[in-house]
């Protein structure tokens, strides 16, 4: 496995895969993916793209820090869950965020992937809701 920075344009078709099954491609684009401090992983089998987050510098008002950044889209292909990728690319991000000076990572977790969450260290903030379209998540959050 390697994990290195891609550009933005490389996580939409597992984000479409993955996070937008059955949606138009466009709903993979987020807002602040091309800003200059936005970074995105990507973790690679055999020089395959297999997963990929990215990481905003963006606050979240339940969050009672000067700076914050914020991890979103965040998907592995089936094929490649479970064998610890997410975490990689984690780990990878933890030493680019605090060398921005930023001691905290937020994100809205889906449900199902709240037990992920927790065993990296994340704790959950407040009470499931909807994100429309997409389904139930939770507001997590992660000194670093």
């Amino acid at each position: 496995m390697n994990v290195k920075q891609i550009d933005a344009k490389d996580t939409y078709a597992i984000r479409n895969e993955v996070l937008r099954q059955g949606l138009p491609v466009e709903t993979c684009y987020f807002e602040d993916d091309k800003e200059d401090s936005t970074f995105h992983l990507g973790a690679y089998i055999d020089d395959k793209l297999c997963s990929i987050a990215s990481f905003y510098l963006k606050n979240n008002k339940a969050l009672d820090y000067e700076f914050q950044f914020q991890l979103r889209g965040m998907a592995t292909v089936k094929a490649h869950r479970a064998n610890g990728l997410s975490s990689a690319l984690l780990r990878t991000a933890f030493p680019l965020i605090k060398q921005n000076h930023v001691k905290v990572l937020w994100c809205h977790a889906r449900t199902e992937a709240v037990g992920f969450y927790k065993k990296v260290g994340f704790k959950v903030l407040g009470d499931e809701f909807q994100i429309e379209g997409v389904g139930p998540h939770y507001l997590m959050f992660k000194e670093i």
